[in-house]
């Protein structure tokens, strides 16, 4: 699949290697591109675009794009600096993704590859058992692709629900984000599911 890929920073680029390795033709969708990039504009082409922002520039740079009816699959976190440090500026009450949603009536919008660090996604292959990546939306069409891409480049997927479940990821990327930042973790470790026995 043609995968639009908006941001060329660690996430954008972890996720670019990634879905080439998996047999994607991922295209880097920039401000100002390089060579093999595109500018940040339509890929008349894509199957879905990945949303790889800082929060902040999300309105703007979907606006940019103008995604129409493509699949659209949120990547970033609400982040800001608090009192006590980096944290989320939004709490179990709304999410980021679902103001990007109201932002854009009629986007089909899928939140995923928010909840681990970019290096985690750029070869999820070396964790064993396979990290979970999660996945919430309110469109079907948009929620399988964000599915089908994650194993692809080697999670466990795994649908948590309608879009407002991203209440719930965005809180589980910042538990991510706070072990590896503040807890002495680092950025090389992953989240899996582990299931009893029968």
């Amino acid at each position: 699949m043609r995968i639009g890929i908006i941001g060329g920073g660690n996430v954008g680029q972890a996720l670019a290697s990634a879905l080439r390795r998996a047999g994607h033709d991922p295209i880097l969708l920039l401000r100002n591109p390089g060579p093999g990039d595109a500018p940040l504009a339509p890929l008349a082409d894509a199957a879905a675009y990945i949303l790889a922002v800082p929060f902040g520039a999300a309105t703007e740079a979907l606006a940019a794009i103008a995604p129409g009816g493509t699949p659209v699959l949120d990547a970033t976190n609400p982040l800001a600096m608090g009192p006590d440090g980096l944290g989320l500026s939004l709490g179990f009450d709304d999410s980021g993704a679902e103001r990007i949603a109201r932002a854009f009536p009629g986007l089909r919008l899928a939140k995923i590859f928010n909840t681990t660090g970019a290096n985690v996604m750029a070869d999820a292959a070396r964790f064993a058992p396979r990290p979970v990546m999660f996945a919430a939306g309110d469109d079907a069409g948009a929620k399988a692709i964000a599915l089908r891409l994650a194993t692809d480049i080697g999670f466990e997927a795994v649908d948590a629900g309608p879009l407002r479940a991203a209440r719930l990821l965005e809180a589980h990327a910042m538990l991510w984000i706070d072990l590896a930042m503040r807890r002495g973790l680092g950025r090389d470790f992953a989240f899996a599911l582990r299931r009893a026995v029968p």
